[in-house]
Order: C-alpha cells, then structure tokens, then sequence
C-alpha cells in the first residue's frame, strides 16, 4: 500500500509531537468524487443513499449532502438525529434493519420519514398503530428475505434462516395482511442479498432476480405496483489489493439494460452504499508499541487493537498496510525489529482475539514506528469495541486533499 504523501506528513507531524500516536485520518474527497461520478453514470430513477453505519463522523455526512446523495440510508434513531444535524432532512431519510424500537417508529412516523421498510408483520401492525394514534400515514417498502443469495459475497443477507425481512415463501401469508393496513401506504421491496461484491455480473444478476420477484408479486396482487425497488448495497472493495476493482460503469450500463428490458422505466432504484464511498477516505494509523518474538514468530503490539480497528478480526482479512519510520533510538542494544518478515500485529487488550492483521510481510519496521492500515473510512471506529478494557478514544483527524 502506498500512502498519499498528505496523510504521511500528517501521519509524521503528529506523531512526532511526543505522545502516543493512535490516530483515524479522514480526507473524504474520494467519497465526493464518487458519489459525483454515480450520480452522472447511472440511469434514471437510480437514487443513491448513504449509508451513514459505514462512517457517521460529520465530515462524511457532510461530503455525502454536499455532494448530492438523494438522501441517508439509518439503523437507529441515533443515526436519524446526527443525519439531521448534518442538514439532512426526515423527508430524505429511509430506516432499515431489523429491531426497530417503538420509540424509534414513533420518531419516524412524527417526522415523516421518506420510507420505513418493513422487516415482519409485527413491525407493520406497530407502525400501523402508531399511525392510528398520530392520525398520520407512512410509506413503506417490504423487506424480504429472498430464497437466492450471492455465493462469493463477503457477507450474505438473504437465503437460509435469517433475521432480515420476510422469507420469499411466506409472502402469501404476510403481503395480504401488510396490504390490509390502511395507514401503511406500500410503495416497493427492498431486496438486499449480499455486501461486498466485486464481481459486477454476480450483482446484476441479483438485480434480475429482484425484477422477476418484482414481477410476479404484481402480477399476483391486482393493482399493486412497486414503485420502488431498494437493491440494498452491495458495491466490493478490493481489500486484498488484487487489482480486481468493482466497476460502476458496468453496473450502471447492465442495469439501464434491465430496467428496459423488463418495462420498469418510471419507477426509482435505491442503492444504499456506505462501504465502497467511505472505505478508502480513512487511514488507521497506531504507534508500535513492542515487537517481540514468541515461539519463532514476530509479535507486534500496537497502541490500539480491536477497540479502534475491529473490522479486520471480525471478518478474518488483512487491510493493505505500510510503516511510517520514525527512526527513534533502540531502548536497549538487542532490541528487536523486523526485516522482511511476516509478523502478527495485535493491540494492547488482554485477549487472543485482538487481531490487526497476521502473516503480513513487512519490510522494516521498529519500535516508535507508525503502522498505518488503509481502506478503514468504513466500518472502523463505530464497529469496535471502544468501551473494552476503557483505553482512550484514537484521535480522528480530518484533512484535506491538497490541489
């Protein structure tokens, strides 16, 4: 991995200012960038919401308006008030995930949220009530948990037992009864089969697969129309930097074919991206702390671990990574370093599960030294475990990419 001289210098000049360095570093012109091209490339109806569970510091919810994302995909109300704080409004916000609290509903339905989408019969009949007593009505799109999945996926949403929306095969029973309730106003399906796909075909075709649902439930259900179809995201990032990147012109080409080929022009399509926006607008950059050799294999303990960085343990992969050399003085004449080696890197918490990455080679590296980990705009900070063993929050640092 190489690391864009303006997040090194930043890297060095606070690294070097005597403390313990642990540290996020966001610049987030990738993500406009981004969301500018998607915007231009896709074919009309295409919406697409940022999915703020990726990263929901400000200064991604910020890049996101500005750089004129339809609106803000949120999981709790948590999400919904820091998407309203960043000059979001309700009217720009759909709320997925399963689990949704009364309280949470309620705020949805006070503040006329653009779309909640449905994950039982219970949810609906709660919205439903809380409509009647409002003396409002929300619109709804209806999850469902498709009898498909996408095989080489690095997470799978549908197919098999699952807690997201309704199974495909229940749909006789559940549809009718959602249909029945007056304050729920249907608009669509929301059909999120699997995150992290780099294979554009493998995408499409769930798309396909979605459109024929699509079609046999209007053909079913005399005067329903899904007006919006939510693909959920899906869009992979290259982790394992092999040069197979996903390519959204391609994806936006095959669906602008489908769309025609089925007759669907007129309605909208949601795509709810927070990883493939936000993953490479983020550097996690820890202090190593120690090396050490246990039973023939390097040891490097840094000054944060899965309570700063848990993605790369919780989904068992290496982020591309490099060192910062600092070039302090050894402590000690034998202290020890690495050489062209592949090494363990771990944090400081008193667990075996506290993975940063293994079997990485590294070329040089000491104690003092900075070890910055890429593609950790997503799914860093607010996926760890910060509250274990109460070690201090890392900084995060915002810059700006230079002209």
């Amino acid at each position: 991995m190489q690391i864009p001289p303006h997040i090194e210098d930043i890297i060095r000049q606070h690294a070097e200012s005597g403390n313990t360095f642990n540290a996020y570093i966001y610049d987030t012109a990738r993500l406009t960038k981004r969301t500018l091209c998607l915007n231009n490339m896709m074919p009309q109806g295409v919406e697409v919401f940022y999915a703020m569970k990726a990263n929901p510091h400000p200064t991604f919810l910020e890049a996101a308006r500005k750089a004129g994302v339809t609106g803000i995909e949120i999981a709790s109300l948590g999400e919904a008030n820091k998407a309203v704080d960043a000059g979001f409004s309700p009217s720009q916000l759909i709320y997925t995930g399963p689990g949704k609290s009364l309280e949470e509903l309620a705020w949805c339905v006070n503040n006329s949220i653009r779309t909640i989408h449905i994950e039982s019969l219970a949810e609906a009949h709660r919205i439903q009530n809380l409509c009647v007593a409002a003396g409002k009505s929300q619109d709804v799109l209806l999850r469902i948990n498709a009898n498909f999945d996408i095989h080489d996926a690095q997470t799978t949403f549908s197919g098999g037992s699952k807690k997201f929306g309704i199974d495909e095969e229940q749909l006789d029973v559940a549809l009718p009864q959602i249909l029945a309730l007056d304050k729920l106003n249907f608009h669509g399906l929301h059909v999120y089969a699997a995150s992290g796909v780099l294979n554009v075909d493998d995408l499409l075709h769930n798309c396909e697969l979605v459109f024929d649902l699509t079609q046999r439930i209007e053909a079913e259900y005399q005067g329903v129309r899904c007006d919006i179809i939510d693909f959920g995201g899906g869009f992979g990032v290259d982790y394992e930097e092999t040069g197979n990147d996903f390519d959204p012109q391609a994806y936006a080409d095959g669906l602008s074919t489908m769309i025609e080929k089925y007759g669907f022009q007129g309605r909208h399509f949601v795509l709810e991206l927070g990883r493939w926006l936000a993953a490479e607008c983020g550097w996690f950059a820890t202090e190593i702390i120690d090396i050490k050799t246990s039973r023939g294999k390097k040891q490097v303990v840094c000054a944060g671990g899965i309570n700063h960085f848990r993605r790369p343990a919780a989904l068992s992969i290496n982020h591309p990574m490099a060192i910062v050399n600092l070039g302090r003085g050894k402590l000690f004449e034998t202290q020890e370093s690495i050489h062209q080696e592949k090494v363990y890197f771990g944090g400081p918490l008193c667990t075996s599960a506290d993975k940063l990455a293994n079997d990485v080679l590294i070329e040089e590296a000491h104690i003092g030294d900075i070890a910055v980990f890429g593609l950790a705009g997503a799914y860093g900070l607010s996926m760890s475990n910060n509250g274990f063993l109460s070690h201090a929050l890392p900084q995060e640092i915002v810059v700006t990419s230079p002209e």
